[in-house]
């Protein structure tokens, strides 16, 4: 394709998230919780979708591509897998988070940490983790993008200015008004995304194959290897249980759960978001599918996406592209907004426990241009398939579901549990990971769960829990009732208090 017509979509729909961040920061207010999580004040549609961009990234319409390209359907049950666990996951702890965040201010997830157990060092190696583990997932957004416009436009574009330019938007966004600048931008990014996959998948089935029956019919001729689940066991748990638990663990995401105005806001959050995960799931696995009879033999699966924009018209192709486009966009704004969140509020507020909320602003800005930059150099080294890549920082912020799961539900907990299991799980996963290590031909990420489990448990049983343990459990399980969430679909009517405008 033209490198032209790349660039004149690429301007065309940044100009116009800009002018939707340019509105968002019409609304923004003072304060460290109004930039970081948009004051608690998202209705329940830009919360979803916010929560939706940041999920589904460049990895669904690259990655998962790439994977169904090379491993067929078992892809499907690998996310599907996420998508359900996800789901479960924001019914139980949503509620849970969003009741503590406003009790107590937090604005990051390993503030709830220091919080629940009473050590500032909980919530500093649960930020260092985050840190270490997500700058590479970042990056995945990046080399995504560079890969796309350098072969749709047959290296026309090269590599690196398809990451600069996603770094210049990305890091605009989420610099100039924070949360609501973001989520904003985030919900108008989710629908860009539904679209433009949905109209480029129904016409590539249409054109290519006739109709969808005509599809299913080619698939179960052409590829009967793809259409058949064949993963391995060890494969399918090991790149299968970090992802499990990423409601949990990704902090860009649980961060998305104290942002909603009330609780019927966050029930309708989690409404949306498994309704676009279904579908966005279904379209990305269809089009690995469909590239892996009209483009077999490829190297590198990550670049079957863009080979297949390369064989429609130049209009659906640039439909296709903005739709990656915004999905990698909007999670990487969301991931560099909440590491700058967590280096202010959990590091540097550590460091120095006076500074003002306009301090702990400037500094989150100033880290956004900082974790841009490392992730540019992540980027232009170019690590191996995009999905291992991502598996491998879920798997190392995994080990950070123990802890968290100690919050909510076990009085037990202790701040040597929680801390002594994240440092130590988080050590030996990482070391497995970079070091391939697959004892019994089991993934890191289930030798480093498990360990984090065991270490969590013996360590808090043998030292002394906080003593605001049993209230901060009791007090949530109290709240839970009166704010009707139990049962779930009960209807939730209070609304959070003493707040401002919605958006």
């Amino acid at each position: 394709m033209n490198s032209f017509f790349v660039w004149l979509a690429m301007i065309i729909w940044s100009a116009a998230a800009v002018c939707i961040a340019a509105a968002a920061r019409r609304n923004l207010l003072a304060g460290a919780s109004e930039f970081f999580i948009g004051g608690r004040r998202l209705r329940g549609f830009v919360s979803g979708m916010t929560y939706a961009a940041t999920t589904y990234s460049a990895f669904m319409l690259v990655g998962l591509v790439g994977l169904t390209y090379k491993t067929g359907v078992g892809a499907l049950g690998f996310e599907m897998t996420y998508l359900i666990f996800t789901v479960l996951l924001l019914v139980t702890f949503g509620p849970r988070f969003w009741l503590a965040g406003n009790w107590y201010d937090h604005i990051t997830p390993p503030e709830l940490l220091a919080n629940r157990y009473g050590s500032k060092w909980v919530g500093v190696a649960a930020a260092a983790i985050s840190f270490f583990m997500l700058i590479p997932y970042a990056s995945v957004q990046l080399m995504g993008m560079g890969f796309l416009v350098s072969g749709i436009t047959g290296g026309q574009i090269p590599f690196m200015t398809g990451v600069l330019l996603m770094v210049a938007l990305s890091g605009f966004t989420a610099f100039w008004a924070g949360m609501r600048s973001v989520a904003w931008t985030d919900a108008f990014q989710a629908v860009t995304m539904m679209i433009t996959s949905l109209a480029a998948l129904g016409w590539t089935l249409y054109h290519f194959f006739g109709s969808p029956a005509g599809f299913a019919e080619a698939a179960s001729k052409q590829i009967p290897e793809l259409v058949t689940f064949t993963w391995e066991p060890a494969f399918f748990i090991g790149l299968t249980l970090p992802w499990a638990f990423f409601a949990l663990t990704n902090p860009q995401v649980s961060q998305r759960m104290y942002v909603p105005d009330s609780a019927s806001s966050l029930r309708r959050m989690i409404i949306y978001f498994a309704l676009f995960g279904f579908v966005y799931t279904i379209i990305s696995t269809l089009f690995g599918l469909e590239a892996a009879m009209l483009i077999p033999g490829l190297d590198n699966p990550d670049k079957a996406m863009a080979h297949m924009l390369a064989r429609v018209p130049t209009a659906m192709s640039l439909v296709i592209f903005v739709g990656i486009f915004a999905a990698a966009t909007s999670t990487l704004g969301s991931i560099v907004l909440t590491l700058s969140s967590m280096f202010a509020r959990d590091i540097a507020k550590q460091i120095r426990p006076g500074i003002s909320e306009s301090a702990e602003r400037f500094l989150g800005q100033i880290s956004i241009l900082v974790l841009l930059a490392a992730c540019i150099v992540f980027a232009w080294l170019r690590p191996g398939l995009i999905t291992v890549v991502s598996s491998m920082a879920s798997g190392g912020l995994m080990v950070m579901a123990p802890a968290i799961v100690g919050v909510f539900f076990w009085k037990r907990a202790t701040a040597a549990g929680a801390l002594w299991s994240m440092i130590i799980g988080g050590l030996v996963t990482a070391v497995m990971y970079l070091a391939k290590i697959h004892p019994l031909g089991w993934w890191p990420s289930v030798w480093g769960g498990g360990l984090t489990v065991i270490l969590f448990i013996c360590v808090s049983l043998l030292t002394t829990p906080p003593d605001n343990a049993g209230f901060f459990i009791d007090r949530v399980e109290k709240e839970l009732d009166r704010h009707n969430f139990r049962p779930w679909y009960g209807r939730a009517k209070t609304r959070q208090p003493g707040k401002h405008r919605h958006v």
